[in-house]
């Protein structure tokens, strides 16, 4: 039986959200299927970049926010 996958199956499979069975038959539909694992690589790719990514926002803009919230709140403490 031939067991076909789509692009969905494939991301879970990135994301480990597959079983152990779907990983076996989803790895040798990558050895066999060189369309599947051309997407596979890419999305193998993004993932990395995505996760690399990350950034964390400056001390100037946390200050900015906290400095709002803090004119704000006292704003509205005195209008009540």
């Amino acid at each position: 039986m031939i067991q076909t996958f789509t692009q969905n199956d494939v991301i879970r499979y990135v994301y480990e959200e597959t079983s152990e069975e779907e990983n076996l038959l989803i790895q040798d539909a990558l050895v066999h299927d060189t369309e599947m694992l051309e997407f596979y690589l890419d999305l193998v790719d993004l993932k990395i970049g995505l996760d690399t990514s990350y950034r964390e926002p400056s001390s100037r803009t946390v200050d900015n926010i906290l400095a709002y919230s803090r004119n704000f709140d006292s704003k509205h403490q005195t209008s009540a």
